[in-house]
């Protein structure tokens, strides 16, 4: 045993024959391994030297079958591709379970589309074989629909169907056209782009932004698009804003330029987006309190229109460009280096979305974490946080925004990470579907005990406020209120004096 060390793993047990009643339950299992061993030789290990009852599958070792995807530490993975750290915990994908780390794959693959060739077809062109390649390396483990919460609440085929349509959609052999099937039953348009899929598969494939919005572009080019997403679109191009107005803009407030209260630390220019400008100004007012508190200089362009994001996810993409244009000409030409946002959507779009920008963009929860913020007077109060899923998965914001709460926060609870229903046009286009993760993200909210709900994206905070009881805030308006208490605090101090 010199040249091996140990670990012990928690193993998730389920038999549906015998615990259909008790559920499924974690069972300990300690055994020596090499290092660098992965996942799968721990569970071939328990197997083999002490429980030779264990069902797993596994076949080719090398990350290419997909059949030992299972749950590492709550997160998808191959088994074979992780490697094993002693105290995993090691359960079966969010599947139905057959037997312990087994799930039925067949019920979700049965429906998978295969190319039907038809004669005199043609050979695929190198620009559509470019655009197949990133998409082509499913290996149909289904990790992706294992996270998918469209499918939870709505009639969705899921992520790996509709990957598979985009690249059939893609290949010249086959001629059907799928397009409608996609719409009218596979549901194309359930799709939150939350983007858990992305983030859990294996082979990377961006599902979301290279098959299901590219999906939804030829939808729209069928005249498919949901009734409400066009007149989205249209007010987009006749506005620049895709809401509309219901009291005083946020930019018609404030000047373009904000001088903060001492010196002069940072200097950044704020895309504000349409729900700040629009619909919470309030919330993006107490942001710039927040800011000038903090020795930034903020530079508001008024021709700012919006990111185009609501038309990028529902597949109206052909007016983005001329939106993109604006964008980038309003800060380039005051010589912008650091273009802050405040809304997850925005953010991820700026930066994911808007190739050639000749400035860096950051949210706002990046920006007060880099400068170094005044600490803020500790609230008496129990928050938990929200992730918004294009602060989270779209641009791998976690930590800032936690570290912020905790600064200001009595106490804070965390939740698990999950789409509220919001975003990828489902909020406007499926209302019920929204509403029914809304409802989802309620209990788990009522679980925490928390008094107030944060999070750091308009679209969140306005939502799920629609579904819970509880208070929702932005984390700002949270960092302000702990500033009134300081001042406040330190008045009296004075007073008493």
């Amino acid at each position: 045993m010199e040249d091996k060390k140990k670990i012990t793993f928690h193993i998730s047990r389920f038999d549906t024959c015998r615990d259909e009643e008790t559920g499924p339950r974690l069972k300990d299992y300690t055994v020596y391994v090499h290092d660098g061993a992965r996942v799968l030789d721990v569970l071939i290990a328990v197997r083999d030297e002490l429980d030779p009852t264990l069902s797993f599958r596994y076949c080719c070792g090398a990350g290419q079958c997909g059949s030992c995807a299972v749950l590492i530490n709550k997160k998808p993975g191959l088994a074979c591709m992780t490697e094993a750290k002693d105290g995993m915990t090691i359960e079966p994908l969010d599947l139905p379970v057959i037997k312990d780390l087994v799930v039925d794959l067949g019920a979700f693959l049965k429906n998978m589309p295969g190319l039907v060739s038809s004669e005199n077809a043609e050979l695929p062109s190198k620009e559509n074989i470019d655009k197949i390649k990133p998409i082509r390396d499913c290996i149909e483990c289904l990790c992706c629909v294992s996270v998918c919460p469209a499918m939870d609440v709505a009639d969705f085929e899921g992520p790996a169907l509709m990957r598979q349509e985009m690249r059939l959609a893609l290949d010249p052999r086959d001629k059907r056209d799928r397009i409608p099937l996609c719409v009218e039953e596979e549901g194309l348009f359930t799709c939150t782009s939350c983007q858990a899929c992305w983030k859990a598969c294996p082979k990377h494939i961006e599902i979301p932004g290279k098959a299901i919005e590219k999906l939804r572009e030829l939808a729209n080019k069928e005249g498919l698009t949901l009734p409400r997403h066009k007149e989205v679109a249209e007010l987009v191009k006749t506005t620049g804003r895709s809401v509309e107005r219901h009291e005083e803009a946020l930019m018609e407030m404030i000047p373009e330029v904000i001088e903060p209260y001492g010196e002069v630390k940072k200097e950044v220019g704020f895309f504000v987006g349409c729900l700040y400008n629009l619909r919470l100004p309030k919330t993006a007012l107490d942001a710039i309190e927040v800011l000038k508190r903090n020795g930034i200089r903020i530079i508001v362009p008024k021709e700012q229109v919006c990111c185009g994001s609501p038309l990028l996810r529902t597949g109206q993409a052909s007016y983005v460009p001329e939106l993109m244009k604006k964008n980038i000409e309003c800060f380039e030409k005051r010589g912008i280096k650091t273009v802050m946002t405040m809304c997850a959507g925005c953010g991820s779009t700026l930066k994911n979305n808007y190739g050639g920008k000749p400035f860096r963009v950051v949210d706002i929860n990046e920006l007060l974490t880099e400068t170094g913020i005044e600490v803020p007077e500790k609230l008496d109060v129990r928050v938990t946080y929200h992730d918004p899923c294009h602060l989270m998965r779209g641009q791998d914001i976690t930590s800032q925004p936690r570290e912020l709460l905790k600064m200001v926060a009595g106490e804070f609870i965390e939740m698990p990470a999950k789409c509220c229903g919001s975003g990828g046009g489902v909020k406007s286009g499926l209302p019920d579907e929204a509403k029914a993760l809304g409802e989802e993200r309620s209990k788990e909210i009522d679980k925490t005990g928390c008094d107030v709900v944060i999070t750091s994206c308009p679209f969140c905070e306005t939502h799920i406020q629609s579904c819970t009881e509880k208070p929702v805030k932005n984390i700002n308006s949270l960092l302000l209120e702990g500033y009134k208490k300081k001042d406040e605090m330190m008045n009296k101090s004075l007073n008493k004096k």
